[in-house]
């Protein structure tokens, strides 16, 4: 493992795209601050730049380098979720531009899986994390249903975990208004 997080580190640094697994399916990861590389993923996936997408940290803490306010009841829903939870947060800052949405709002998950942990934590920058398809397709559960396109067209695909065949979900949506509003997005 110690040794695909190097690589995949050496390659985020250059600006370069991985293919990894997270704390829910397998996902396309750049450095969340660097413009280049997060066009290269709406490239390849074939997606338009007003669709957002979403990034990992691995601790709490970091959660106020890059949102403007977060509202306390985040603080909550973060301590006590049980599964993996995205939430869209209002004021993003200290992002690429091209990564934040047209209303200044970006989806944050704070990982608890062991790989993406890790990673975020060593290359101590957010990690954009979106589904490793095509816009438009279905999102592959598995490593073995992610389509040769995607593998192909990034800059490194990590070995840990390619086998396992655990069936996952993509994470929980919920979206945080300033005015204190809680919007469900997805269960």
């Amino acid at each position: 493992m110690q040794e695909d997080i190097k690589k995949a580190i050496e390659v985020l640094k250059s600006g370069g795209i991985i293919l990894y697994p997270t704390d829910t399916i397998w996902g396309i990861g750049c450095d969340a601050t660097n413009e280049e590389a997060v066009k290269h993923i709406y490239d390849l996936k074939q997606r338009d730049d007003s669709k957002s997408m979403l990034v990992l940290l691995d601790n709490p803490a970091k959660l106020q380098t890059y949102v403007q306010d977060v509202p306390e009841i985040a603080w909550d829903m973060i301590d006590l979720t049980d599964k993996p939870l995205t939430i869209i947060y209002d004021g993003a800052k200290n992002l690429a531009a091209n990564l934040i949405a047209p209303d200044g709002s970006i989806g944050i998950r704070i990982t608890d899986e062991l790989f993406s942990r890790e990673l975020c934590k060593q290359f101590r920058k957010p990690i954009v994390s979106t589904s490793a398809n095509i816009s438009g397709e279905v999102s592959p559960t598995k490593f073995s249903k992610i389509s040769a396109e995607i593998k192909n067209g990034v800059d490194y695909v990590v070995n840990y975990r390619r086998k396992d065949n655990s069936e996952v979900k993509p994470s929980s949506i919920i979206k945080l208004g300033r005015n204190g509003t809680i919007q469900v997005i997805r269960k």
